[in-house]
């Protein structure tokens, strides 16, 4: 345990050093992973798909705040659908505008939690993101969340009826956009999802703000276990064909999370737990001190060993602090210098018989 707390020591010092540089690299990175799954989704224009624009719309939005990638993207799907078909883009083009309204105006700031759980959801991993922002966060985080969930089943609605989605006449585009409207909003998988994400933030935020011990641990559990419930009942109910083992799986490596940060940001000692009982003129105060859980990272100290120098000071043989200077010139330092006494006593018996003490006298 200590040798985590450490490490996060270090990691947050190394963090608070080099921040710019990781905040450009993990854009660039989530730029790269959410242009790359769009382009192998629905990647109906050649052009729009090549790896020098996915490439370079990541180092653009790298440099530029999250919200810019969020419309990158948006950008990027209207252009694959245009290519596939009229109607399907310009129904798409409604959706988005519809749930950025609700993103501006209740969850400004979170764009990146749009693309994250798109993201998860692409990867079956749709519990993990859902968890973490309930420790993290607060319950106005479920727009942005249910937000990239619907983002997802669009694509996925249009990558599996793209061949019914294509171009034709008149009569054709517009039944290919009524088509489109009621599938991308009565998709009772989607729905479901949703659903499920909302309810995992609002329970994991809900718990993990109790005055509990290790709240952090049970609101993972909790949360984790709430998503594959509506999942499973959403199957049975509905007669749907969602995965649970995505579920189950997003659900534990979830709870791994939980852990991780816990120990990053809370990591109290329950054990020393103490309540308190005050009051003054106007309230009673019931107070739970938990303490913090700290370690100092160790600092790398090098030391410098320098040749002795020569002090000027030449010993009479009189008495104690003076020093013994050799037939080179050097002093050889004071009588409590790390020489035994034998080599001091050796050194004075050779200046003897050598008549370098009677010199010095002299």
């Amino acid at each position: 345990m200590s040798t985590l707390l450490v490490w996060r020591e270090q990691l947050q010092m190394f963090y608070a050093k080099y921040s710019v540089f990781i905040r450009i690299a993990f854009q660039f990175a989530l730029g790269a992973l959410v242009f790359y799954l769009i382009n192998t989704n629905v990647g109906f224009m050649e052009k729009a798909s090549s790896t020098v624009c996915t490439l370079g719309l990541s180092a653009v939005c790298a440099i530029l705040p999250m919200i810019v990638m969020v419309m990158a993207a948006t950008a990027l799907l209207l252009v694959h659908f245009y290519a596939l078909s009229l109607p399907v883009a310009i129904v798409a083009a409604l959706l988005f505008l519809l749930m950025y309204i609700f993103y501006f105006r209740f969850s400004t700031g979170r764009a990146w939690l749009v693309l994250l759980t798109a993201v998860s959801f692409a990867l079956d991993v749709p519990l993990v993101v859902p968890i973490a922002v309930g420790l993290m966060g607060t319950p106005v985080c479920m727009i942005p969340a249910v937000c990239g969930t619907f983002s997802y089943y669009m694509i996925q609605l249009v990558k599996g009826s793209s061949s019914t989605f294509k171009a034709g006449d008149e009569v054709q585009m517009v039944e290919t956009l009524v088509a489109f409207a009621k599938q991308s909003l009565m998709n009772q998988e989607m729905w479901v999802m949703a659903g499920a994400v909302a309810v995992c933030i609002l329970l994991v935020y809900c718990i993990r703000t109790l005055s509990v011990d290790h709240a952090w641990k049970i609101a993972a559990a909790v949360g984790a276990a709430a998503g594959a419930v509506i999942g499973a009942a959403g199957n049975v109910a509905l007669n749907l064909h969602i995965s649970l083992v995505p579920l189950i799986v997003s659900g534990l490596l979830g709870v791994g999370v939980g852990l991780v940060l816990e120990l990053v940001f809370l990591s109290v000692d329950y054990v020393r737990t103490e309540r308190l009982e005050f009051e003054d003129d106007e309230y009673h105060y019931y107070v739970k001190a938990v303490p913090k859980i700290g370690v100092t990272a160790p600092q790398k100290s090098v030391k410098h060993i320098n040749e002795r120098q020569n002090t000027g000071v030449i010993n009479d043989g009189k008495g104690w602090g003076g020093g013994i200077q050799n037939s080179s010139g050097y002093g050889t330092g004071m009588l409590g210098d790390s020489k035994s006494a034998d080599q001091i006593l050796l050194q004075r018996s050779l200046n003897k018989e050598l008549g370098l003490d009677e010199n010095l006298k002299k």
